[in-house]
């Protein structure tokens, strides 16, 4: 059965979970206040879309695609992003809750996480270079060889990141949020 391609459509206020969003490849179309919590999604493919205000919640995102995908305003808990289609895999998130997502092993360069939580994120072996995390709580995620070159967390906070366990050659970090880099070393700082 072949997948259906919708383009240029707008989706506002609906349950995804009681009417079924058919399979297919979704181009330049914006869902606003949509609820896709639970909801397989496994294959979709949104390119260039725009999700507002929407509920995306323990979605399964399998093999989907997101290419260009804005998310602004939207709830994203649990997402499993590391098992999305890799191929042109791109997105930004403004105003989100990310939490307890996963972004491992992916490339994300010059991704863009404005004013979010990404509380208990895993990072782990994730390519973010150049990336911005601006206004973003990162308390609890987990940056294990993960490459931050040339990343801006200078208005991020409550990071713990291990120096000598990630990349972090030009990465720009506030003098506040130097504490995030000497945690494991367990000293006070007054």
């Amino acid at each position: 059965m072949n997948n259906i391609t919708i383009t240029d459509k707008t989706f506002k206020n609906i349950n995804f979970r009681e009417e079924i969003l058919e399979k297919g490849d979704y181009d330049n179309c914006v869902f606003q206040n949509c609820h896709f919590s639970n909801v397989n999604l496994a294959s979709f493919t949104f390119a260039e879309c725009v999700f507002n205000s929407c509920d995306f919640s323990m979605a399964e995102i399998t093999n989907s695609s997101f290419r260009d995908a804005k998310f602004i305003d939207c709830k994203l808990l649990g997402l499993h992003f590391n098992e999305c289609n890799e191929f042109f895999l791109s997105f930004s998130f403004d105003n989100c809750i990310l939490n307890l997502s996963s972004f491992s092993r992916l490339k994300l360069r010059k991704i863009n996480f404005n004013n979010c939580l990404l509380i208990e994120v895993d990072f782990s072996e994730t390519d973010l270079s150049g990336a911005v995390f601006y206004e973003c709580d990162l308390r609890g995620a987990i940056f294990s060889n993960t490459i931050l070159e040339k990343i801006d967390f200078t208005t991020a906070n409550n990071y713990t990141i291990d120096p000598e366990n990630n990349r972090i050659k030009k990465a720009k970090f506030s003098l506040f949020g130097v504490v995030g880099l000497l945690d494991k070393y367990d000293i006070k700082i007054e």
